[in-house]
Formats: C-alpha cells, structure tokens, sequence
C-alpha cells in the first residue's frame, strides 16, 4: 500500500511540477510576445511620423516653387519691388534632415513672402486679372490647405506617439530608444489677436 501511495503521490508532484513549468513557459512566450508587439507598435508609430513629416517637406517644397514661380510672373509688373524679390531669393528650402523648429521657421518665412505678394498683387489691377497668376494663386491656396492638413496630419501621429511612449506598461518597451517628439507649432505670429484696421 506504501508504493502504490508513494506512486501516486510522486504522480502527483511531477504533474504540478509539469504544471508550473507550463505557467512559466505560457507567461514567458506571453511576456515576449507583448514585448515583440509593443516594439513592432512603436517602429509603425516612427514610421507615421517620418511620413507624415515627409508630407510636410513635400508642401514647404511646392509652396516654395510656387511663390518663386509667381515671383517671375509679377515681375514683369513691378520691377520696383525689389524688396519682395529679394526676400524670395533668400531663402531656401530646409532639406529633409532639417529639424523640426527649422522647418517651422522656413514655413514661417514662407507666409510672409506670400502675403506680400498678396499685397502688392492688390496694387496691380492687371496682375489680379492675369490667367497665369491667377492659376498659380489658386494653386498655392491649395498647397497651403494641404500644408495645413499635413501639419495636422502630423501633430495626429506625434500624439498617438508620444502618447504610446509616456503610458504604462508600453514605457518600459520605449525604454531610452523612443522619445517624446516635438509637434508642429504656430508661429508666435499667429497665435495672436488678429487687429482689423480700416
């Protein structure tokens, strides 16, 4: 009777020993498993950003092209201003490996340029009536509702990012090789009052 106890009992003991060490496995390939898809959800992540950045470049880009290309159409209209012409041929377009504050400030220069062409355009009747400088204004209207859906666009991703990197327990993937990144501001410019002068 004491073997077929003893029997059952070391039955007993190895199946729970067999029992734990499958606990431990499942919770290691369940533990790896969460830190594969956690990492892979961050490189998706990286990407969106470096897309949706890239998006960015592409319309600072086209803008930049255009208003040069309006430049040359106005200046057969005013060969006075000078200082407008001048402002255009200073910049330059920021290259993809620009930072961020770069780009913002490029994009910030770029407003500028554009309404004074607005303005001076105002003070030439004929240029408004122009079919190419018409085509062209409508055409930097709508790279610039494209920029401004491309900087939201990216401000969407950067949220979601950093969202991702600041929870718990996706921070402990994050670790030291994902940070928290910059979104797109406003120039201080824009952010204030607008003052109506008539």
């Amino acid at each position: 009777m004491k073997t077929v106890n003893s029997v059952f009992y070391a039955n007993v003991v190895v199946i729970a020993v067999l029992a734990v060490l499958a606990v431990i496995i499942l919770l290691v390939v369940a533990g790896v498993a969460w830190y594969l898809s956690t990492r892979n959800k961050f490189i998706r992540l990286d990407q969106k950003v470096q897309s949706a950045e890239s998006r960015i470049d592409v319309y600072l880009t086209k803008r930049y092209d255009l208003l040069t290309k309006m430049v040359s159409t106005i200046k057969g209209y005013m060969k006075h201003e000078k200082e407008t012409f001048a402002e255009i041929v200073k910049l330059r377009n920021p290259g993809v490996n620009a930072s961020l504050k770069e780009k913002a400030e490029f994009d910030h220069q770029m407003n500028e340029v554009a309404n004074q062409l607005n303005l001076v355009a105002e003070r030439y009747p004929e240029l408004k009536a122009d079919k190419v400088f018409l085509e062209l204004l409508e055409a930097e209207r709508e790279v610039e509702e494209n920029l401004q859906a491309a900087r939201s666009n990216f401000n969407s991703n950067i949220n979601v990012f950093n969202e991702a990197v600041l929870q718990f327990p996706s921070s402990i993937v994050a670790g030291s090789r994902w940070k928290e990144k910059e979104y797109f501001k406003a120039e201080e410019t824009k952010k204030q009052d607008v003052v109506i002068d008539l």
